[in-house]
């Protein structure tokens, strides 16, 4: 089953980053959260404290999940300045695996410049450094990258992320298991 890493930084976006890691988990991913910063503990933009499993830093060298999870809200401005997150973006990329992210989180993968002749969405507070938001689209999948515009399309998304990984068919089960869609 998929592996999923999820970098957590201080102010993110508490529902898209439980969310997405709790469905995950429901769809048997290995989900892996990293702390951006020197300590387990998380706090997040509503003040919600998570311990993540590792610190991004304990990530080995050559390491690659099948995704690279990116949450929004305020930490996205630690991403943005992490040198650590654009050098794994860069390496999930060249082994062409799958990168997710939701809210402000595109920006990070605009300035590591891998939306550049994408299809992408983002949250519109993002449209200013990001012309191209397809502002209809909840959800966007452009080659192996998936985005989407926020906390209301977060249940949306992670099972977009399960569909693309692991198969319609598993995503349906796990959206039948929350009654997000109706059994038939």
């Amino acid at each position: 089953m998929a592996t999923v890493l999820v970098i957590l930084p201080e102010g993110f976006e508490e529902i898209e980053a439980i969310t997405p890691i709790d469905i995950w988990r429901r769809a048997g991913f290995t989900v892996k959260t990293a702390a951006l910063g020197p300590k387990l503990t998380v706090t997040g933009r509503s003040e919600i404290t998570v311990h993540a499993d590792i610190l991004l830093s304990a990530v080995g060298p050559g390491e690659v999940f099948d995704v690279l999870f990116i949450p929004g809200g305020p930490g996205v401005a630690h991403l943005r300045a992490s040198l650590e997150v654009r050098e794994l973006l860069g390496r999930h990329v060249a082994a062409d695996r799958w990168i997710a992210a939701i809210c402000a989180a595109p920006l990070v993968l605009h300035d590591a410049g891998l939306l550049a002749g994408k299809r992408y969405t983002a949250h519109p507070s993002a449209a200013t450094e990001l012309s191209s938001i397809l502002a209809d689209e909840k959800v966007v999948i452009d080659g192996h990258i998936i985005t989407s515009r926020g906390a209301g399309t977060t249940l949306d998304f992670a099972l977009t992320v399960v569909q693309s990984t692991a198969g319609r068919e598993l995503a349906e089960k796990v959206a039948v298991s929350i009654c997000a869609q109706a059994s038939s």
